[in-house]
């Protein structure tokens, strides 16, 4: 008789390991209760509610017009590539060539290019703390360890470069950062970064992606980014796209800039998963490049209006601990005051349990902090209109209240 073969599982240890997105996730609960019949209104999704501008629309019609559908080199068409290296000098005084640019799927993927490219099993990857949902779980693909590094919110969740140089080992590969950051909307200042670089330095093995998606979306002035110091450039990958900036979120577009030897693997990388970025999102990324910042002026003004809106909507609800983002459309506060509280058969425990009694009972769709490394944290998106905030805080208050 034979011996019966064990039974293996179907689906690999790498995607049972990887947790799904809190904002995806999130958004489906809402859009599923939105299908039962319910008025949802949904904070969860970091996406521009503005429309992508009509000169950035014409150029994609154009393309289409112009028969522009087929192949495109893998890190990006010439003409893209040059107006981001333009932008780079123009926007952060920052020298680039083509060759040092890939386009990308989105700055999700140019991340995970890096990622890849760079992470060796074993490997720590810091990562700044609050931080965006997917840093963590690209690391555990590239078999790296995350170390989170925690900001205090009396210092605007931003990590000190004292606490990055503790947590600095001998197996530190790659440190990770956004700013402006998602979540909390934390800016870091050029002085900040000087200090950050200053302990790198004394580092030579660990590089930096800093992911500056919401760089247009700043409301302190002129964004700083830390490639432009030039004793840790060549460590610096600058992540960028158009999705924030541009309202070009389901164009799919993001880019990395880094040295040659980077970005030519990054180049690499890409061809054997997804090759060239859509011809046609190519073609309207561009225009949107050469017709400067604008419109992106325009929203970011809208931003800022809103994030008041909702902060002196917060400053009437008790237990927020909030503080003033100074960029990106988030804000992030402390709702720890109502860990154990209860109404009726319900009992908040954690942040996850109160934006889940928040979808049920107030039905406005919000982001635990567990996801962003801030368990104690719930993320608001103001990235809506003036009157769907002010409802949703009206709900918010109203379920709060019956907490005891």
């Amino acid at each position: 008789m034979y011996e019966q073969e064990e039974v293996r599982p179907v689906l690999s240890d790498r995607i049972t390991a990887l947790a799904e997105s809190q904002t995806i996730a999130m958004a489906k609960k809402g859009r599923e209760l939105a299908a039962q019949g319910y008025d949802v209104i949904n904070l969860s999704f970091g996406e521009p509610d503005f429309q992508t501008p009509d000169y950035i629309k014409e150029a994609a019609k154009q393309a289409i017009d112009e028969g522009f559908t087929f192949y495109t080199p893998v890190a990006g068409i010439p003409e893209l590539r040059q107006a981001i290296a333009d932008k780079f000098l123009r926007d952060n005084n920052l020298t680039y060539k083509p060759e040092n640019i890939v386009v990308s799927t989105g700055a999700k993927q140019s991340i995970a290019n890096a990622v890849l490219c760079l992470v060796n099993p074993g490997d720590e990857v810091i990562i700044l703390s609050p931080y965006w949902v997917s840093y963590e779980e690209i690391v555990k693909l590239a078999e790296g360890v995350p170390v989170p590094v925690q900001g205090r919110l009396e210092n605007d969740y931003k990590v000190t470069a004292e606490q990055l140089e503790n947590a600095i080992t001998s197996n530190t590969k790659l440190v990770m950062y956004s700013s402006p950051c998602n979540p909390t909307g934390a800016v870091f200042s050029a002085e900040e970064l000087l200090a950050m670089a200053t302990v790198l330095q004394k580092h030579p093995q660990v590089h930096v992606i800093a992911d500056e998606i919401y760089e247009y979306i700043n409301f302190e002035g002129h964004h700083a980014s830390m490639a432009s110091i030039d004793f840790i450039r060549d460590r610096v990958i600058t992540v960028n796209g158009f999705s924030k900036g541009y309202a070009m979120t389901g164009w799919r577009v993001g880019y990395l800039a880094a040295t040659k030897e980077i970005a030519s693997a990054c180049d690499k990388m890409q061809s054997q998963i997804t090759s060239g970025t859509n011809s046609i999102a190519q073609k309207a990324a561009t225009a949107a490049l050469l017709g400067g910042s604008a419109s992106s002026l325009e929203m970011t003004e809208a931003y800022r209006r809103r994030r008041d809106l909702v902060l002196d909507l917060m400053a009437d609800i008790p237990g927020f601990k909030t503080y003033v983002p100074s960029g990106a459309f988030y804000i992030f506060p402390d709702v720890s005051y109502y860990f154990g509280k209860q109404y009726e058969d319900i009992t908040i425990a954690s942040a996850l349990d109160l934006s889940m009694y928040l979808l049920s009972d107030a039905h406005v769709a919000l982001v635990s902090g567990e996801a962003f490394g801030a368990p104690q944290c719930i993320r608001f998106s103001y990235a809506t209109s003036d009157d769907k905030l002010v409802e949703a805080l009206r709900r918010i208050k109203n379920s709060l209240a019956k907490l005891q």
